[in-house]
């Protein structure tokens, strides 16, 4: 009888054990990126009361005859399904949508590597990027080139970083020119009422990033049967002394067809006219020579709306503000509206995640047999790639768990009852000898 009592003790040690796993993933219901466990049993050694027997002419094989010992535990295992993920639209908020883990460590190097599915990161007063706890997140740093590196490293984003201005290489006009519009007095000055024609700017950058407007002032000079001409005067907005000459000027002509559509533009391909800005004395690269493209210019009967749709040049930037894209580029958004890529967050695979161990903290390390990290970039290799502006909830489902609760609780229970009910025979045994 004491062998029952054995093995109702082992299973009371065990469903304990199980519920204390239960407990720990119900606690770790909102925590980012938890992985819940799970626990399994297995039987215990057997007593053998008596051996098989095979079969022979007079009589038939017999099966052997044992008594099990109770139960023993088997596994804890950690389940890594991906979480669901919860929207936070912060820039330096992401998780990993699939098989990967990021990598932080104390020194921005890759000793003494920790390994997480919580992406909720930051940075500090250095630039560096780093998770809740202060740890540095591990990637490819930029290098001078502007090129990826190769090498892994914490992720330093330059705080009082700059973009370098771009002078312009193209300016794009689009709108429409007014087909009602009457050849001007001749004598007239700009401004033209619109009326007549149509008076508009562009601006353009020169290679220190300062801003230089351009008046462009159309005019209708005539019109026949099949074609209509205008006159485009350029002229250079100063606000000091000096005015800059401006090449084609002092005007070219644009050539419209009957359906209204440009054909040619004086000193033009294909409606791009090159333009020439000379004269300015800033200490620019000069001279300042862009493209004009024309060629979505309209001649309808309606009103002059001809404007300057885009140009490429752009001023000196300083950071603002970054964010995480897909593949884990650290993406820097500058003042003059560009974006440069300041450093690419890797992530590592194992090819046994569950021999992970965990450390607290949303960390675990390398044991021997989760195997060696197989680090990449954000989707590719079989890494996952990363959506940005969300966070991994734990992977905990409270139904399932509450299940496993009920059904712990009742294995706890009628294990208990084996001992009182064994304790009740033992007692009548002892009355025996009364």
């Amino acid at each position: 009888m004491m062998r029952s009592m054995n093995s109702a003790v082992s299973a009371l040690r065990n469903h304990q054990l199980r519920m204390d796993v239960i407990g720990n993933n119900i606690a770790n219901v909102n925590t980012i990126g938890y992985k819940s466990s799970r626990v399994t049993f297995k039987d215990s050694l057997s007593q053998m009361l008596r051996g098989a027997s095979s079969p022979d002419v007079n009589r038939g094989g017999t099966n052997p005859q044992q008594v099990g010992l109770g139960m023993d535990l088997s596994s804890i295992d950690t389940v890594f399904s991906v979480g669901v993920p919860d929207r936070t639209d912060r820039g330096l908020d992401v998780m990993v949508n699939g098989e990967g883990f990021f990598m932080v460590s104390a020194d921005g190097t890759d000793n003494g590597m920790y390994y997480t599915r919580a992406g909720n990161f930051d940075i500090d007063e250095d630039g560096n990027l780093v998770n809740a706890d202060g740890l540095r997140v591990l990637g490819y740093q930029v290098q001078e080139d502007g090129k990826i590196g190769t090498e892994i490293g914490g992720i330093i984003v330059p705080l009082a970083a700059s973009i370098e201005p771009v002078p312009t290489k193209n300016v794009v006009m689009e709108g429409n020119l007014d087909a009602r519009a009457i050849s001007p007095d001749l004598a007239a000055t700009p401004p033209i009422p619109e009326t007549v024609a149509r008076q508009t700017e562009i601006t353009v950058t020169d290679s220190l990033g300062t801003s230089h407007k351009i008046s462009l002032v159309f005019t209708k000079m005539s019109a026949t049967a099949t074609e209509s001409t205008w006159k485009v005067t350029p002229a250079y907005i100063n606000g000091g002394t000096g005015t800059p000459a401006i090449t084609p000027g002092p005007s070219f002509d644009l050539k419209f067809d009957s359906s209204g559509k440009l054909t040619t533009a004086n000193a033009s391909t294909n409606g791009k006219v090159t333009m020439v800005l000379n004269g300015i004395t800033n200490g620019a690269t000069m001279p300042l020579e862009f493209s004009l493209d024309l060629s979505s210019l309209t001649q309808y009967g309606s009103e002059s709306n001809a404007l300057m749709r885009s140009q490429d040049g752009s001023p000196v930037g300083v950071l603002t503000s970054y964010a995480i894209g897909q593949r884990g580029e650290v993406e820097g958004v500058f003042s003059n509206g560009r974006t440069k890529i300041l450093g690419q967050i890797a992530t590592s695979i194992f090819a046994n995640p569950a021999g992970l161990v965990k450390m607290g903290g949303n960390l675990y390390r390398s044991s021997a047999n989760s195997g060696d990290p197989q680090v990449n970039v954000p989707g590719n290799g079989g890494n996952g790639g990363l959506q940005p502006g969300a966070l991994e909830m734990s992977n905990v489902d409270l139904g399932k768990e509450f299940t496993n609760m009920i059904v712990t609780q009742r294995g706890f229970q009628a294990n208990s009852r084996i001992i009182s009910t064994t304790d009740q025979m033992l007692e009548e045994l002892v009355n025996l000898k009364r």
